[in-house]
C-alpha cells in the first residue's frame, strides 16, 4: 500500500490555499490597475498628438529645469503624486522622456505618491497627516537636485517612442496600442506575482522569520525592533495595500505610537520596494538611485525625529541654572 508523506500534503494544501487566497483579490486590482493605465496613457498621447504636452512643458520647463527634467515631466509626477505609481508609469511610457530623467522622477515619485490614500493610512496609525505630506513632499525635491547634481548628463536613451510630428492619428494609437499593451501585461503579471508571495510568505511564517533577522539592520535606520513586521509589510505591499496589516499593528497596540510614528516616517520615503521599484525598473529607471536615495533619505528623517523627540521630552533645567 501507499503511504503518504505527513508532511508534503499538508504543505502542498496549505500552498494550493495561499495561491487560491491571492488569486481573486489581485486579479481584481489588476483590472482596476488596467482600466485606469489605459485611460491615463489614452489620454497623454493624445494629449501630446495635439501638442498641449509641449505647452505644458513650455509654462513649467524653467521650474523642473532646476532637477534637469523636461516640462512635460510634471505629468508624470503630478500623475504619481495624486494618484498613484501605476497612472505615474503610463505617462512616463506615453512621453518622450529620457532614461536619465526616468531615474530622477522615479525617485521623486517613490517619494510622494498616492498623496490622499496614503497620508490617511499613516494618520490613522499616528502621525501628522500635514507633516507626512510636507516629509514627502520635500523629500522629492530635495532628490530631485541631488540627483540631478550626482547623475551623469547624458540621456541619449529614451523610455518612450517619440512621436515625430507628421505621425498620423492612426500611428500614434497603434503607437499607443503596443506600448500601453506590454506595460499592462507586466502590470498584471507584477500583481498576481506579488500577492501569490506575499500569501505564501505569510502562510508558511517566513515574514515573522524576516522580521527577526532584519531587527539589527533596521538599527542603522533609526527604527525600533519591534517595527520589523510592519516595516517589511509596507516594503513588500506598500502603504496602500498593507493598510489593513498596519492599523490591526498599531490599533491593538502592538508597537507604540512612538515606534509607530518613527517607522511611518522612514516608510514615508521608502516603501513599496517591490511593486513599485519593478514597475519603474521595467521604464529603464536606475535600480540602486531608486533604492540607496530613498534609503539615505529615511534615515535621515528618523534620526531627526529621534533627534526632536529627545529633545522635547528633555527635563528642564533644575532651578537656578542660567543665572
Amino acid at each position: 500500500m501507499r503511504e503518504t508523506d505527513p508532511y508534503r500534503a499538508p504543505a502542498l494544501a496549505r500552498v494550493a490555499r495561499a495561491v487560491r487566497s491571492a488569486i481573486r483579490p489581485a486579479l481584481a486590482t489588476a483590472w482596476w490597475m488596467t482600466r485606469l493605465t489605459v485611460v491615463v496613457s489614452l489620454g497623454v498621447s493624445v494629449l501630446q498628438y495635439f501638442g498641449m504636452i509641449d505647452l505644458l512643458a513650455e509654462q513649467l520647463n524653467p521650474l523642473f529645469h532646476l532637477a534637469g527634467l523636461p516640462g512635460e515631466a510634471a505629468l508624470v509626477f503630478i500623475s504619481a503624486y495624486f494618484v498613484n505609481i501605476y497612472s505615474a508609469v503610463a505617462t512616463a511610457v506615453a512621453l518622450d522622456i529620457g532614461l536619465r530623467s526616468v531615474t530622477i522622477l522615479s525617485v521623486m515619485c517613490l517619494c510622494a505618491h498616492n498623496m490622499i490614500i496614503e497620508t490617511a493610512v499613516q494618520k490613522k496609525t499616528g502621525s501628522s497627516a500635514v507633516r507626512m505630506v510636507l516629509l514627502r513632499t520635500g523629500t522629492a525635491l530635495v532628490s530631485a537636485f541631488a540627483l540631478n547634481w550626482l547623475l551623469p548628463c547624458s540621456d541619449t536613451a529614451h523610455a518612450a517612442h517619440a512621436l515625430s510630428a507628421e505621425t498620423s492619428l492612426k500611428d500614434m494609437a497603434l503607437d499607443w496600442l503596443w506600448t500601453t499593451g506590454g506595460l499592462v501585461l507586466k502590470m498584471v503579471t507584477l500583481i498576481l506575482s506579488l500577492n501569490i508571495l506575499q500569501r505564501l510568505l505569510t502562510e508558511f511564517g517566513v515574514i515573522r522569520i524576516l522580521s527577526k533577522a532584519l531587527r539589527p539592520a533596521l538599527k542603522i535606520f533609526g527604527l525600533p525592533a519591534k517595527t520589523s513586521f510592519l516595516w517589511i509589510v509596507a516594503n513588500i505591499l506598500g502603504l496602500a495595500y498593507g493598510a489593513a496589516v498596519m492599523i490591526e499593528e498599531t490599533g491593538q497596540g502592538k508597537i507604540s505610537k512612538r515606534d509607530a510614528d518613527l517607522l511611518n516616517h522612514h516608510i514615508a520615503i521608502s516603501h513599496s520596494n517591490l511593486e513599485d521599484v519593478s514597475l519603474f525598473l521595467s521604464i529603464g529607471a536606475g535600480l540602486w538611485w531608486m533604492l540607496i536615495t530613498r534609503w539615505i533619505l529615511a534615515a535621515i528623517a528618523v534620526w531627526l525625529r529621534r533627534f526632536e523627540l529627545l529633545i522635547r521630552h528633555a527635563p528642564p533645567p533644575p532651578d537656578g541654572s542660567n543665572r
